[in-house]
């Protein structure tokens, strides 16, 4: 279920990000981060292309 939540919180983050409303999108990138984390573990996939996507907003 959680999963679920951050692949919404995922896909909201973009929106955000292509709105240039990066402050609204970076604590829902965080959340996101965390819920991969905690379900899917550090060396998923999923949980890296989070990574990615986030470390793609703040650059």
């Amino acid at each position: 279920m959680k999963i679920g939540i951050s692949q919404q919180f995922s896909t909201i983050v973009l929106l955000y990000y292509f709105q240039v409303r990066y402050t609204e999108a970076e604590p829902l990138h965080l959340e996101a981060i965390n819920i991969f984390r905690e379900g899917l573990g550090e060396n998923h996939s999923h949980t890296q292309t989070v990574y990615r996507n986030y470390r793609g907003m703040l650059s």
